[in-house]
């Protein structure tokens, strides 16, 4: 079985006529919204030795046109509703992740939920008013189950690159424009032309992402309505599966997640705030009503910083964020900052403070806000590991206040509880085989405070994490339905890697804990169990 996502020549034998019908018929069934049917056919791909590149380039083909919406807010007589936001690429974006995370005869697993996932997750639009069956009627009691769907819809055709002449940062300039005004079809074009030229692709690629992360709005609480980071989300699948297939055969992956940068409602107030307060704190400048532009040398210093964050500095920042208001989180941050402590370290302290907030979360409805901040921190780390980006420094306050946002959000539901963690009696006198099957089976029967104690207790006895990590990873991907959530997961355990916090474990506790936790959708082990059915694969009957 071929699991590699080089940057190679994708299926040398897709043109084959009977690949070819292969395809056809996923095509086919999950236009159809046939989750059953689309699965079938994924398993006869993998029983044909296809390459996973390959199928995740088709999936994404497949599914491209259909993903988009033409806003993601609805004013329906006098009343916003939110418009949810593509799941596929995410999945896909996971699936190229996790694959290397599990057991190499497991490996296929992934992208199963994310086939099971496809013929659910198209036309979004329409399923918000009950036009379309899929994800988002399931609370209407529509599941996909309709004999002949309406054909989805696609919003935004594709279209041919627009070439622009000029330096390289004037073209990148303008096409932020293009994205502020929402010209969606403008920005697209100006980005393929973008694309053209591999010298420059690098910083092409890291300002679309910058586009994204500045992208978060400045308000949660009773809001339905969620820029939650969700398009540096889509960004940053577009560059990890652009890098995974190669770019030669990522115009589809582009057309999936490009597209919707400028796509309204569009949410930069957060960002202004970090703008000006770096304009004001770090530079120390007073601002007055004239237009600012470019980045200074005082905050470029400041990405240079490399002292680490000690224990008491860390755990002030986080009682900013959890207990605190906006003011305090500001200044906490720009304290460290100011001391010579590394910002990218810093960043690891806003990773471990958001999976406390998930931590303390009980129910199962509440845990949107939490996972989709603590994948900003995730996704922003990636950022500032991957580009060499001049406003990085920026996207740090970005996340200080929406981690802040989130935790008030929470307070205002009353989901702010103690951590139960609580350590099973015998534990230490188990193998560590032994506490990884009762990890597995706690994150599976769906208990949080088992899956925490089982953690914490191979945490406790056992120095390698590297089998923690790969159990958490595999229990990630047997609960399907919407895979974008076992992608939280995978983003915790991504992070645990690089963290370099003392206390870095409580990833770990939060991957295990959300996993368990999140709410789930019909039987979320259908998928897997399915899967491990077709394969002849015990561990997943």
């Amino acid at each position: 079985m071929d699991t590699h996502l080089g940057e190679t020549q994708i299926g040398a034998g897709r043109t084959s006529s009977a690949v070819r019908g292969l395809y056809d018929r996923l095509e086919d069934r999950c236009l159809m919204r046939d989750q059953r049917g689309a699965s079938d056919v994924y398993y006869e791909l993998v029983r044909a030795g296809r390459p996973l590149n390959e199928i995740v380039a088709e999936g994404v083909r497949i599914h491209a046109p259909y993903t988009h919406v033409p806003y993601h807010e609805r004013m329906d007589d006098g009343y916003p509703n939110f418009v949810n936001n593509d799941h596929c690429l995410l999945s896909a974006r996971a699936t190229i992740n996790l694959n290397r995370m599990l057991p190499s005869h497991l490996a296929m697993l992934p992208m199963a939920q994310t086939i099971w996932y496809i013929p659910t997750g198209l036309d979004i639009w329409n399923q918000k008013i009950n036009k379309a069956p899929g994800h988002y009627t399931r609370m209407r009691g529509n599941l996909g189950t309709v004999e002949a769907p309406p054909a989805p819809m696609a919003y935004w055709p594709d279209q041919e690159p627009l070439a622009l002449s000029g330096p390289l940062k004037e073209r990148l300039n303008h096409w932020m424009t293009l994205v502020h005004r929402g010209q969606v079809i403008d920005a697209y074009r100006v980005f393929l032309g973008l694309m053209q030229n591999p010298a420059e692709r690098q910083d092409v690629l890291a300002e679309m992402c910058f586009a994204g992360l500045i992208d978060v709005q400045d308000r949660l609480l009773h809001n339905r309505s969620y820029t939650t980071g969700h398009k540096a989300y889509r960004a940053r699948s577009t560059v990890e599966l652009g890098n995974a297939l190669g770019w030669d055969n990522a115009h589809n992956v582009i057309y999936a997640g490009a597209l919707d940068i400028a796509v309204g409602p569009r949410w930069y107030s957060t960002y202004e705030v970090a703008c000006n307060y770096v304009k004001m704190m770090i530079e120390g400048e007073a601002l007055h009503a004239v237009p600012y532009s470019g980045v200074s040398e005082a905050e470029l210093a400041v990405l240079h910083n490399r002292e680490p964050v000690n224990q008491a500095e860390a755990a002030a920042l986080s009682t900013a964020i959890l207990r605190q208001g906006e003011i305090e989180t500001l200044e906490a941050l720009t304290r460290l900052l100011k001391a010579g402590k590394d910002p990218r370290r810093v960043l690891d302290v806003l990773q471990v403070t958001v999976s406390q907030v998930i931590l303390e979360t009980r129910d199962q409805t509440a845990f949107n806000m939490p996972h989709h901040c603590y994948e900003y921190q995730n996704t922003l780390a990636w950022f500032w590991d991957t580009f060499d980006h001049p406003r990085r420094l920026r996207l740090l306050y970005v996340a200080a206040m929406f981690a802040n946002r989130v935790a008030y959000h929470q307070q205002g539901l009353g989901e702010v509880h103690p951590v139960a963690l609580q350590v099973p009696a015998g534990a230490s006198s188990m193998s560590a085989g032994q506490l990884l099957d009762r990890v597995d089976a706690a994150i599976c029967a769906l208990n949080g405070e088992e899956a925490i104690g089982w953690t914490q207790a191979y945490c406790d006895t056992i120095a390698d994490r590297a089998p923690l990590v790969q159990r958490i990873a595999l229990s990630a991907c047997k609960l399907g339905n919407d895979p974008h959530n076992q992608e939280i997961a995978q983003c915790m355990l991504m992070d645990f890697a690089t963290n370099r916090q003392p206390d870095r474990d409580r990833l770990l506790l939060a991957a295990a804990y959300h996993t368990a936790m999140h709410r789930k959708y019909g039987d979320p082990q259908e998928p897997s169990r399915r899967f491990g059915q077709a394969m002849g694969l015990a561990d997943l009957h």
